[in-house]
């Protein structure tokens, strides 16, 4: 499957493609951006990778990440998806998709995030299927935290992942039933 174009009232979402290089690496670069997601800027090369691993995702696994921009404008503002990192994490997340989201500092607190990964969540829940989706987020990322709780995500654990401790949260597709929590956090 090729990534879909998703359309929100401010926000277009699309697929990555090689000119939104720059523009990537700009955000990655940033240590605002990076501080709580394992606090290290990336490389060119490191951002090269990223881009094909999101290729990658969609030619695989028939999910995967978008670009989003404004659609007013078309100015770049962040990434948002679905992936498999097959992470090495304790306890481990299991296989089923992991949402992340990364705006650009001149893009926090307009609401973005919010929408973007709502209109991922809701084409995930219509077109995947899978029972329920996971994320992993710094314990001190309030932002993120408020954010997934209010699209729905709860902790059902702590866990380290690279040495670092992280918030582990899970939602369950509206339909599939209650997903059991494993553990209270």
């Amino acid at each position: 499957m090729s990534c879909p174009t998703l359309m929100t009232n401010r926000l277009t979402l699309r697929a990555h493609g090689v000119a939104d290089f720059d523009s990537s690496l700009a955000l990655w670069s940033d240590p605002e951006v990076v501080r709580f997601i394992g606090g290290k800027t990336a490389t060119a090369e490191e951002v090269w990778a990223r881009l094909l691993r999101y290729s990658g995702h969609w030619a695989l696994l028939g999910f995967g990440f978008w670009t989003i921009h404004e659609a007013a404008t078309g100015a770049f503002v962040g990434e948002a998806g679905l992936a498999d990192f097959r992470r090495a994490i304790t306890p481990p997340l299991g296989p089923d998709p992991e949402a992340g989201w990364v705006l650009a500092p001149q893009a926090h607190g307009r609401g973005y995030a919010r929408e973007a990964v709502s209109a991922i969540l809701g084409w995930a829940d219509e077109t995947l299927q899978a029972a329920r989706t996971t994320c992993i987020i710094d314990p001190l990322n309030a932002p993120s935290l408020k954010l997934a709780d209010k699209l729905g995500y709860r902790a059902f654990a702590r866990g380290l992942y690279r040495g670092d401790e992280v918030v582990m949260l899970e939602r369950a597709r509206p339909g599939a039933g209650l997903y059991v929590m494993r553990e209270e956090v």
